[in-house]
């Protein structure tokens, strides 16, 4: 199921502002650290990710077509904050969400997509 665009608008602006002071301390929530492909900037969006046989896996309830994406996708990583550490994110790719085999809420949140970012957590940084 993909969220409708402007949902995700209301929550670039709102939702994520407040959800950016607590989600990179409460796992399953986390922060993306990723850099603007065209600005440059450093930008910091809150997700829900989770551990898969696959790698670190981030349902995209608003599609491929997100900002974050396209800029972790671009630069072939970035870093994730989540339980209060910082780690490399690396070999970003999207894939079908049905690829996932991860079980329990993590196999059931993450199916609820239809697309999943994938990459593999590396060291603390």
């Amino acid at each position: 199921m993909q969220v409708a665009r402007a949902i995700a608008t209301v929550n670039k602006y709102v939702t994520n502002r407040v959800q950016g002071l607590w989600a990179w301390l409460i796992p399953p929530w986390a922060v993306v650290h990723h850099t603007g492909r065209t600005s440059g900037r450093a930008f910091r969006t809150p997700i829900v990710g989770f551990r898969t046989p696959q790698g670190f896996a981030i349902p995209m309830l608003y599609g491929p077509e997100s900002q974050w994406v396209k800029n972790l996708v671009a630069a072939g990583g970035g870093e994730i904050q989540r339980g209060g550490k910082r780690y490399e994110f690396t070999g970003p790719r999207v894939i079908s969400s049905s690829d996932i085999t991860a079980k329990g809420i993590a196999g059931v949140y993450t199916r609820s997509a239809a697309t999943a970012l994938v990459g593999t957590i590396g060291r603390a940084v």
